[in-house]
């Protein structure tokens, strides 16, 4: 039934102007700001991601948008110095190092969270 069909993702923000900048400034994506006042990302692939404002917003507590890189250390060392904060995370055998990191583990990957609190995280493309 949905096989052909384009499907996309969408979460919530609190706040739709510090969404939009962050997305378009820190992150570097193309934001689109469309009527009934959300946002669209525009991804590689022409895949988009709705995001929507919601009064009573929740921060997701998982990951909702994945970014593959080349290289996650330059990565978190780039968005870094935008001020973007890498969570710590201790489970083990999978921990973060102090740059936020997991390493050896599975792919290499590194989590954030957005301005509103909703998860996201860089991790090596290849693996």
């Amino acid at each position: 039934m949905f096989k052909h069909t384009k499907a996309f993702s969408g979460f919530s923000v609190d706040d739709l102007q510090k969404a939009k900048r962050f997305y378009q400034k820190t992150l570097g994506l193309e934001v689109e700001e469309g009527s009934m006042g959300i946002l669209t990302l525009h991804i590689d692939g022409g895949s988009k991601i709705i995001v929507y404002p919601k009064p009573n917003h929740q921060p997701a507590s998982f990951t909702v948008l994945n970014f593959p890189v080349a290289d996650v250390e330059k990565t978190v060392d780039e968005l870094t110095a935008k001020g973007v904060q890498f969570e710590q995370y201790d489970f083990g055998k999978m921990k973060t190092d102090k740059k936020g990191i997991v390493r050896g583990y599975g792919p290499t990957i590194a989590w954030f969270k957005d301005p509103a609190g909703n998860i996201m995280s860089v991790l090596n493309e290849g693996q």
